[in-house]
């Protein structure tokens, strides 16, 4: 086995690399969490203003993420019926769906 020199070029472009991806893994996260609230922000017509709801539509704030994927896959799959959760969570990818559950269990529930 052999060690390659701590300056080698290799060795030199391997930790530049690493040490772009450490810079460059908050804002990757940022970038979800804003793609998950814009594409919760769908979500506001019936279930409200960061999924605090002030009908009879029940509030998405503060649920458990996991809670809301699974609701969200028994729409798309059919499995649950509603009267349009079923054509809404078929236009969303599996990733969609959990950056959007992931930013409504974030948010505050409604008092």
């Amino acid at each position: 086995m052999s060690r390659t020199h701590p300056f080698s070029p290799r060795a030199l472009a391997a930790r530049a690399g690493a040490a772009g991806l450490a810079l460059l893994a908050p804002w990757c996260l940022a970038q979800e969490a804003t793609l998950g609230r814009n594409l919760a922000a769908t979500c506001a017509t019936c279930h409200g203003t960061n999924g605090q709801s002030r009908g009879e539509v029940p509030s998405l704030a503060g649920v458990p993420a996991e809670r809301l994927v699974a609701a969200l896959a028994g729409y798309k799959s059919g499995a649950l019926t509603g009267t349009v959760m079923h054509q809404i969570a078929r236009g969303y990818t599996d990733e969609q769906i959990a950056l959007i559950a992931a930013w409504l269990a974030a948010m505050p529930p409604k008092p």
